[in-house]
């Protein structure tokens, strides 16, 4: 985020998070692997459900993205936060280029 330029200090709680979950993906991923790639398993009564790691890693995989998101670590949310800021201070440097070419 830094990189990008958007990070901001008060960010950093929800950062912690993100990382959290990114972190715990990424454990379930080989834990995933480690299993020999089992997407399904057995009911009680025989029927084929999902693994549990599997909808673990679902619902993982939605929560950072929608982090993601937020912190503008996605291309869209990225370019909207860039022309946010673009906006704002597009806004004060044109009255200031006005003014100058009033001079």
């Amino acid at each position: 985020m830094k990189d990008l330029g958007i990070h901001k200090p008060q960010y950093n709680r929800i950062i912690d998070i993100y990382a959290g979950l990114v972190e715990q993906y990424l454990r379930a991923v080989v834990e995933f692997e480690e299993s020999g790639y089992v997407y399904e398993t057995e009911t009680a009564a025989g029927n084929p459900k999902k693994s549990s790691i599997v909808s673990t890693m679902e619902n993982l995989r939605k929560d950072i993205l929608q982090y993601s998101d937020r912190l503008g670590l996605t291309p869209k949310s990225f370019e909207t936060l860039t022309a946010e800021e673009k906006e704002k201070k597009g806004g004060l440097a044109d009255i200031l280029s006005e003014l100058e070419n009033d001079e």
